[in-house]
C-alpha cells in the first residue's frame, strides 16, 4: 500500500511541474504575444473583463482582481467571463469539469489558445488551481461537491490576492467568498410546440457582495451571426426594489 501512496504522489507532483512549465511559457498576464496591452493601461485595470450586461449586476462593473467568488447555477454565465477574459488577451483556466461547455463558450468569443482545461485534476484540485493562479487572470474550478476548509480557503485567497488573479469556485462549498454569484435558466424565447427556432435564453442572475446590497437581473443570450451576444433586461438592487430597465435594454 505504502508503494501505492508513493506512486500516487509522484504522479502528482509531475502533473504540478508540468503545469508548471506550461505557465512559464505563457506571456504576461493578460497580455497575447502581439498587440501587448500598454503598461499604463494595465496599471489602471483593477477588474476583469465581463460581458457588458453582466458588468451592469457587479459591484464596480467588473469582477475584482484577487478575489473569490463562489458560484452556482447555469454553466453559461462561466463561459461568458471565461470568453470575455481570453478574448480580451487575458489568460484563463478551467480545473476539474470535465463536461464544461468549451462551444458555448467559443460562441461568446472565447480564444481557446488561451484557455486551459485541467478536466482530470487528480485528488487534490484546489491544489491545482493554486498553482494556476500564480500566472492566469482567470480560473474555474469545480469542486466536484467538496468542501474547502476555512484555514486552506484563506492560503488560496491569499495566493489569489497577491498575484491579482481571480478564482471563481463552482459545484462545492467555499468560505467566506468576496463575492457570490447564480444564475439560473428562467425561460426560452423561439420556440414553440415541437417547433420553432431558438432566439433567446433568458437568465436569472443574483450577485451578492459582503457589503452593499444584492443586486438581480435577467440577462438574455441571444445568437446572432453566430455568436451569442449578452442583452440586459433588468436590474433589481436590494430584495425590496421593483425592477428597473437596464442599460442598453431594448425598450
Amino acid at each position: 500500500m505504502g508503494s501505492d501512496v508513493r506512486v500516487g504522489d509522484e504522479k502528482r507532483q509531475k502533473k504540478l511541474e508540468e503545469l508548471r512549465r506550461r505557465m512559464a511559457a505563457i506571456p504576461g498576464r493578460g497580455q497575447s504575444e502581439v498587440g501587448r496591452i500598454p503598461r499604463e493601461t494595465e496599471l489602471r485595470r483593477e477588474s476583469l473583463p465581463v460581458p457588458n450586461a453582466l458588468a451592469e449586476l457587479l459591484p464596480d462593473d467588473g469582477l475584482a482582481k484577487g478575489s473569490v467568488v463562489a458560484y452556482t447555477g447555469a454553466r453559461s454565465l462561466l463561459a461568458g467571463l471565461l470568453a470575455a477574459v481570453t478574448e480580451h488577451g487575458g489568460h484563463a483556466a478551467v480545473v476539474g469539469m470535465p463536461r464544461f461547455g468549451l462551444l458555448a463558450a467559443v460562441e461568446m468569443g472565447a480564444e481557446l489558445a488561451r484557455l486551459a482545461v485541467v478536466a482530470d485534476p487528480g485528488p487534490d484540485p484546489v491544489e491545482v488551481a493554486a498553482v494556476l493562479l500564480d500566472g492566469l487572470d482567470l480560473v474555474v474550478l469545480g469542486l466536484g461537491g467538496t468542501s474547502v476548509a476555512p484555514s486552506r480557503s484563506r492560503v488560496i485567497a491569499a495566493r489569489a490576492r497577491s498575484h491579482g488573479a481571480t478564482l471563481v469556485v463552482a459545484d462545492g462549498h467555499w468560505p467566506n467568498p468576496s463575492l457570490r454569484m447564480s444564475a439560473r435558466v428562467c425561460g426560452y424565447a423561439g420556440l414553440g410546440a415541437g417547433h420553432g427556432r431558438l432566439r433567446s435564453i433568458g437568465l436569472d442572475v443574483d450577485i451578492r457582495a459582503k457589503s452593499g446590497p444584492s443586486r438581480r437581473g435577467r440577462i438574455d443570450l441571444c445568437p446572432n451571426g453566430g455568436r451569442v451576444e449578452w442583452v440586459p433586461r433588468s436590474v433589481v438592487a436590494g430584495a425590496g426594489e421593483a425592477p428597473v430597465a437596464a442599460r442598453g435594454a431594448a425598450s
